[in-house]
């Protein structure tokens, strides 16, 4: 008969692969070493109780595109404050994905506040204290000084800022994104608003050219000269 496996680590062990993986990023690292632990019913029941572990999991079915169980996870266990942030992150950035492949186009500031009215944060990852959507003016000064440096930054350098940030790294993909876009938009209208300006100042200078003053006549003694033939 086929046994289950057995669980050779202890939840608190299992629980700081977890974290050491989470704070490194390797998300499919983390995913495989979840998909290893045993299935057996007192082994489970002891990890579902673990925060770090449930955390891992929610983390693996974000990344994985499996925002049901995401949903259920955050959904079914009250996190403690520490995690609320990123679990925050998770959920929103989740229902905007969603919001996105059903429109079939990106998300607009107004976009994202109607899918959040609709979507509230569920009390297990918030405390009910009224949340802001923009990032701090730290937050935004280190974002913009990294962008200055390097505007497509890699996996590694997301991660390295999102823990700067103490944002996820795909909130500051997104950053990156966005500013990339308004960069594009206004380089665009800057050449547009160049390419007119030659073009009106010739135009300028044949008007005035093509405005021929009042004849002079001329004159000796003050008077007006008329030559007849």
């Amino acid at each position: 008969m086929f046994q289950l496996p057995i669980l050779n680590f202890s939840p608190q062990q299992v629980a700081g692969v977890c974290e050491t993986l989470e704070e490194s990023g390797d998300v499919e690292r983390l995913g495989r070493f979840l998909w290893s632990l045993p299935v057996a019913p007192a082994a489970c029941e002891a990890l579902n109780r673990n925060e770090s572990v449930l955390r891992a999991r929610a983390i693996v079915a974000f990344h994985g595109g499996n925002y049901r169980e995401l949903y259920h996870i955050l959904e079914s266990h009250k996190f403690p404050k520490e995690s609320h942030a990123k679990l925050q992150a998770l959920w929103l950035e989740a229902h905007y994905q969603e919001a996105e492949k059903l429109r079939g186009r990106p998300l607009g500031p107004v976009d994202k506040y109607r899918v959040r009215k609709k979507f509230p944060l569920p009390r297990t990852i918030w405390d009910g204290e009224q949340k802001t959507h923009c990032f701090k003016e730290r937050t935004r000064h280190l974002l913009r000084e990294w962008y200055l440096q390097d505007p497509y930054p890699n996996p590694s350098k997301k991660r390295e800022l999102a823990q700067a940030t103490g944002l996820t790294p795909t909130q500051v993909g997104n950053w990156f994104k966005n500013r990339r876009q308004r960069d594009r938009a206004a380089a665009a209208k800057n050449r547009s608003v160049r390419s007119l300006r030659p073009g009106t100042q010739e135009e300028g200078e044949r008007g005035r050219a093509g405005s021929s003053a009042p004849p002079r006549l001329s004159v000796q003694c003050g008077w007006p000269i008329h030559t007849t033939f």
